[in-house]
């Protein structure tokens, strides 16, 4: 095997082993905060009267950028604790830290769960919103 297809053994091993391995409560963790953090968020941006976070992200250029830095801004912590827990995890399982995978298993576990759930939370609250206010009327 050549030293990429090497890599990428060690990488797709190394990611399967992971949920069972120890510190497995992160992969139940990570997610649930970031869920908790979006849903959050997504009621801001519903009261606000805002674009739904995912649609500007795809469809709002001048947005975008703006938009991105406010996710990676409201999952910082939570990146970061993942990272802290992928160095531990690898250290103790292999001994060492391979910044590749700690970066995949990271937006796996943190920003893609907030990714997923701000724009459904939002619609969710807007739907909330309008029929609270229809019933005040």
């Amino acid at each position: 095997m050549n030293e990429i297809q090497e890599v990428l053994h060690r990488v797709w091993t190394d990611l399967l082993s992971r949920p069972s391995g120890p510190e497995s409560f992160r992969f139940i963790f990570q997610p649930i905060m970031a869920a908790v953090v979006a849903t959050l968020d997504g009621v801001k941006d519903a009261r606000a009267g805002r674009t739904p976070y995912f649609r500007a992200l795809l469809r709002d250029p001048a947005q975008r950028g703006a938009r991105l830095r406010e996710g990676f801004k409201a999952t910082s912590r939570i990146i970061a604790l993942g990272f802290a827990l992928d160095a531990v995890y690898q250290f103790k399982t292999v001994g060492t830290f391979y910044l590749g995978e700690a970066i995949v298993v990271v937006f796996f576990l943190a920003f893609l769960p907030y990714l997923l759930v701000r724009g459904p939370a939002d619609r969710i609250a807007r739907w909330w919103l309008a029929r609270k206010a229809a019933s005040r009327t």
